[in-house]
């Protein structure tokens, strides 16, 4: 692999650590500062909301300045969002905390985009495992962000979370040296274009492949985020696990999510990309059928398994088959639009588990997942059927 992928994971490993980083510790800052404590998960909420908004602008900075300029502005960005935390710490501010969760989450927007940016340097059958490869970087920040979180955590704290914050910030502005030093925009194998150029939005998702690629990351991303969201109340609230157990399922839950980046990669050249999503979909269904048929330790632990290695397959295979719907003038646009329908069903899928769950109860909860499964199973058959006639037209 290029420099600039390994730049990327690196980079990765560290201004990731926002995400995990602020679900650990948002909603219980949030209690101690928040007003009332229906507002303590805000903090986590917003986090999300500040990726969905910057998406867009960022793309188009990106088209217009070039991918580092605007890397390095996200990492500043998580800088800031450390030091609005630590500020929220030192006044014990509720607002500014919300404040530190938005910028971070405009922060982690840019870095969605590094997936891209590794693709965009390598060769165009490399791009699976470039993509993977970067997504490995989310495997130390998972690991990384509650260290961080726990620094300024102890009960003796004057200012609790005050020292957390700060080593947030330092973290963020390593991860801008690193891009500063490392990345090299010139190693990019996509040429710039003139702002403006490549068809219109509407003719481009008229192609197939597009949703094809686009539900595999959005359906895949919401129904884990979906599930995993309402696992550990289910498990220590509905299923009577203590805390402990609901951690390592969860920890281990990641562990399965990033892992198999190791291989992915490979697969999509190997088994090819349809085989790779419907592998994703059996491993989804597996975890369906799995944590609906008990509610066990194990029943919990092989379902969240299943559910981290379906999500790389489909995200994975979602993000190497985007390339092929838009042409190199048309990338920031389409992939703008991509990560926009992402994370709008990430953000939807866990703002609601915890209502569904308390509504439905658990096996219903896991079966509201299926009609999304089916959903992308179509675009895929759609996809697939132009495919073939494209390719017997050409015979």
């Amino acid at each position: 692999m290029p420099l600039n992928v390994w730049v990327l994971v690196a980079a990765q490993a560290l201004a990731m650590c926002t995400a995990p980083f602020i679900v650990f510790i948002g909603s219980i800052q949030g209690r101690l500062l928040a007003s009332a404590p229906e507002y303590a998960t805000l903090p986590v909420g917003l986090v999300v909301v500040g990726t969905v908004l910057a998406i867009k602008p960022a793309t188009w900075l990106m088209e217009r300045v070039g991918r580092k300029r605007v890397m390095l502005l996200g990492t500043l960005s998580g800088v800031l969002a450390g030091l609005l935390g630590a500020y929220a710490s030192w006044q014990a501010s509720f607002p500014f905390l919300c404040l530190a969760a938005v910028i971070g989450g405009v922060g982690l927007a840019v870095v969605h985009q590094y997936r891209f940016a590794a693709m965009e340097s390598v060769a165009p059958e490399m791009a699976g495992s470039a993509a993977a490869r970067v997504l490995l970087g989310g495997l130390v920040a998972a690991w990384l962000g509650p260290e961080i979180a726990a620094l300024g955590s102890g009960k003796s704290e004057s200012f609790p979370f005050l020292y957390s914050w700060a080593g947030l910030a330092l973290v963020q502005a390593l991860a801008l040296v690193i891009l500063a030093l490392g990345y090299r925009a010139r190693a990019e194998r996509v040429s710039e274009t003139a702002v403006g150029d490549g068809r219109p939005l509407k003719e481009i998702v008229a192609n197939p492949v597009v949703w094809a690629a686009v539900s595999a990351a959005a359906i895949g991303y919401a129904v884990m985020s979906f599930i995993m969201t309402a696992t550990p109340l289910s498990m220590t609230e509905m299923a009577g696990h203590d805390l402990d157990d609901a951690k390592r399922v969860i920890q281990l839950h990641i562990m399965a999510m990033y892992l198999p980046s190791l291989i992915s990669g490979w697969l999509t050249r190997v088994v090819g990309i349809p085989l790779m999503m419907s592998a994703g979909l059996l491993a989804y269904l597996g975890c369906i059928l799995l944590a609906a048929s008990g509610i066990s330790f194990h029943h919990y632990l092989w379902a969240l398994l299943l559910l981290g290695v379906g999500w790389n397959f489909l995200f994975v295979g979602g993000t190497t088959l985007l390339p092929q719907g838009y042409k190199q003038s048309e990338r920031f646009r389409v992939q703008g639009l991509n990560d926009i329908l992402v994370f709008t069903a990430q953000a939807t899928a866990a703002l609601s588990a915890g209502a569904v769950l308390a509504s439905v109860g658990w096996a219903s909860l896991l079966l509201v997942a299926v009609p999304l499964l089916a959903l992308h199973s179509a675009l895929m058959a759609v996809w697939l059927l132009r495919l073939r006639k494209a390719s017997a037209d050409q015979v």
